[in-house]
Formats: C-alpha cells, structure tokens, sequence
C-alpha cells in the first residue's frame, strides 16, 4: 500500500482541486481529507456520509454552582480570564489548563473530557473518503489528522486497496506534521507568486526534515513566468522532482461551481497537464521505498 499526500505551503494554491483531479484519475485507492480545521474535498466529491463518530480531545472547565462558595480563587488563578464575576466558565477562553479545577478549595470544578469535533467515512462517485471537521475554537488538529490517516488506511486494508490519496492541510504547523509523517510521498502545489515560492520553500524543508520524497507541481504556472522559473531552479538545486506545470484557467472555477472535478468538467489543456502530472507522480510514487 502507498500513500501520497499533497500540500501546500499556503491555501488558495489549488492543492484540493488537483486533488479532485487525482480522485477522477486514479485506480483502487481510498481518500482522506486532512485539512481538518477547513476541509473542502467533499465540495467536489459529494459523499454519502456512511459513518459519524464524535472526536474527543482537551478538557473544558465546569463551575457547579450548587457547590461553589465563590471564594475567587479560580478567577485569581485563571491566566487567561475565561471565568466571569458570575463563576461561569467561557468555553472560547478557557485553555483546558486544569489549573482551576486542581486548586479549587471546594472542589467545585469539574474538568470534562469536551466534544471538539466530528469524522467520517463516506462514499463517493470516486470511492471512499475520510475526512472530518474540527469545531470552532478548538484544538488538537494535528490529533484529528493521524484519526483520519489511521481510518483511512483500515479502510484502504479492509476494501484491499493499494493507494491513500490524502489531501492535507496547509502551512507547516503541527496539522501538516500530522499529515505527512510516515507517507510514501509528499506532493507540494506551489504557484508562481512571492509569498508561493516562500511556502514551498518551508514545506519542503519540513518534507526534507522526515526524510520524505518530495515532488512539486506549478499551479497557475503562466501568471508569472519569472517567479516559475525561480521554482524550476530551485527544485533542481534541491533535488526536487517537478511534476508537472498546470496553466491557469477559468474552467477550474466553472468546474467546482458545478461541483465537479476539472478532469470530469473539461479535456482541455489544464486536465491534460493534470494527467500528465498524475502519470509523473504516480511514477514517483511506485519507485518510493525501493533500494
């Protein structure tokens, strides 16, 4: 089993629409969206949602009136002001650092264990997918990504398919980390721009970190001719596979407005250098691991 997992340094460089494209082209694979604080796979691809579990992390803090003696010892202790004049607790402010509930005199705190988002198994029109939504204000992305990753490859084991397409978040933080460790192949979607060849630069250093092959593909590749080119060479200088160089075109956006992949939508120029991409990367992908 492979897995292949495309980044980006930043959002907004068209690394869910390829993707999508990906999805439509591919043969006897699962797929996970691991972009979980803002996932939008499931724009393109439409799944049935077949299974919802509830993902727990971090812990919140619960005043119970009934035996609070409003000592303010909570509120002094409190660092980040997530408790009112009214002993109530904020559940946006408070941290979950548990300093109130371990030295309340009276006890009167409880520390529960909170909701902080939702995952899924689906089925879609390119087979099944994982993805999930993690809650407004809360943490532990990096937690939800490896549930994810870890669902989808039981899924990929028991449905006996070869290759996990993930999607992953964007920027190099810990979401990121969670999305690529232990991958077969990262993918970065770089675009011809300052801060684009910036973010390349940081994502591919992280690949670099954990010792992960790493390719590149171009998105948008003609909006700036210099800046490509500033991309070409350094993905030589560095040892970078570069994939493919996809044009723009407006027939990617009409293609997602009708919610379907550009590979699906048009045969034109943008789906053919996609293709072309996924021939190049697949390539990668199978030589992966090999001595």
């Amino acid at each position: 089993m492979k897995e292949l997992v495309v980044i980006s340094g930043k959002g907004g460089t068209g690394k869910t629409t390829i993707v999508a494209a990906f999805a439509t082209l591919a043969q006897d694979k699962v797929m996970a969206d691991a972009d979980v604080d803002a996932p939008d796979l499931h724009i393109i691809l439409d799944p049935t949602i077949t299974r919802r579990e509830e993902f727990r992390s971090g812990n919140l803090a619960f005043i119970n009136k009934e035996l609070c003696t409003e000592c303010g010892k909570c509120r002094e202790l409190c660092r980040f002001g997530a408790i009112s004049e009214g002993y109530v607790v904020d559940k946006i402010d408070c941290e979950g650092c548990g300093v109130c509930y371990n030295f309340c005199p009276a006890e009167a705190i409880e520390f529960k264990e909170e909701v902080s988002g939702e995952w899924f198994i689906s089925e879609t029109r390119f087979g099944s997918l994982v993805h999930a939504q993690l809650g407004v204000a809360k943490e532990n992305s990096g937690k939800l990504v490896t549930l994810v990753r870890k669902n989808a490859k039981m899924l990929a084991e028991n449905k006996g398919k070869e290759l996990i397409i993930v999607d992953g978040a964007p920027g190099i933080g810990c979401a990121v980390i969670s999305s690529i460790t232990g991958s077969d192949l990262v993918l970065i979607i770089s675009e011809p721009t300052i801060s684009g060849i910036h973010d390349m630069r940081r994502t591919a250093a992280l690949a670099a970190h954990f010792k992960i092959p790493t390719a590149v593909c171009i998105n948008k590749c003609d909006i700036n001719l210099e800046i490509s080119q500033n991309i070409r060479s350094y993905c030589q200088e560095n040892n970078l596979k570069l994939v493919g160089e996809i044009p723009f075109d407006t027939v990617v956006t009409e293609a997602m407005v009708h919610r379907k992949s550009v590979i699906e939508f048009s045969q034109g120029a943008v789906s053919q250098e996609i293709e072309r991409t996924w021939q190049n990367t697949t390539r990668l992908l199978n030589q992966s691991g090999e001595a």
